[in-house]
């Protein structure tokens, strides 16, 4: 509750960013919420500040969609979040979709829908949320990942990544896939925490499908004390970033200084 209160309004978000980018952090992991495209306008209207300022965009954002879907029903919830621009083409391509049974048609257009808030800035890597990729695991739609894979790369010329709670079964997926090398958040911690199989099942899994690996959770909701966090992350896997959730200058200074002292022969490690 206190989180949503400091971040009720945007100025109390772009003021945390510019913490993060006067600690050297120039990357912001984030949601497709409609409050975004705020943010994004923002930045867009101020380029000398934010020129190098990347966005990771997490999609979708399950909860709309969730809502939409209990007032207005699965076609009414689709016909919400088509795309303003082209609305109409988009509809009749979404109506033929549905009528085929045509489920990339309907994917990439709710992947269009999702995005286009953040149109006009930097989104070198779009990720897919664990709430659809730990489903679509469940449900053994692999072809899905095919879809958003190809959709990212020729649409938005970006790389396509993926968060997961089961990071052996989503890597043996995209594996047979032919999706090589993937950029995966998962994650990763000393304790263990929301870590499925156990810590020794994702090692396994990294050395037999290498991944560009995001470890998140790394301090396990406050279960492990920063330092001995990161030691031990450093010490049992290779990973590429870091992702962090901080509200307080201090605290996003304090975590960035903490990563640039402990992985300081790392140069390919980021922080996010």
């Amino acid at each position: 509750m206190s989180q949503s209160m400091k971040f009720r309004d945007v100025q109390s978000i772009i003021d945390v960013l510019d913490d993060a980018m006067d600690s050297g952090i120039d990357t912001l992991m984030c949601t497709t919420h409609e409050r975004m495209s705020e943010v994004v306008e923002n930045f867009k209207a101020n380029p000398s500040r934010y020129a190098n300022f990347k966005f990771i965009p997490c999609m979708p954002y399950a909860h709309k969609y969730a809502n939409a879907v209990t007032e207005h029903g699965m076609l009414g919830a689709l016909k919400q979040y088509m795309p303003q621009n082209g609305l109409f083409d988009a509809a009749l391509q979404g109506g033929k979709a549905l009528a085929g049974k045509d489920i990339e048609g309907v994917v990439r257009i709710l992947i269009d829908s999702e995005l286009k808030a953040f149109a006009g800035v930097e989104t070198p890597v779009i990720m897919l949320q664990n709430v659809v990729v730990d489903l679509l695991l469940g449900m053994g739609f692999d072809e899905a990942f095919r879809i958003f894979d190809a959709h990212v790369r020729e649409h938005y010329d970006a790389v396509p990544g993926y968060i997961t709670m089961n990071l052996p079964m989503l890597l043996e997926r995209l594996d047979s896939l032919g999706i090589a090398n993937p950029i995966v958040c998962t994650n990763f911690n000393k304790a263990e925490f929301r870590v499925s199989g156990g810590v020794q099942a994702y090692k396994d899994a990294l050395k037999r499908y290498p991944c560009q690996l995001m470890a998140m959770s790394v301090f396990a909701s406050g279960a492990i004390h920063p330092e001995e966090a990161l030691t031990w992350l450093r010490d049992n896997a290779e990973v590429d970033a870091i992702v962090f959730g901080a509200s307080s200058a201090r605290n996003i200074r304090a975590t960035k200084d903490l990563v640039d002292r402990l992985f300081e022969n790392d140069e390919e490690n980021s922080v996010v």
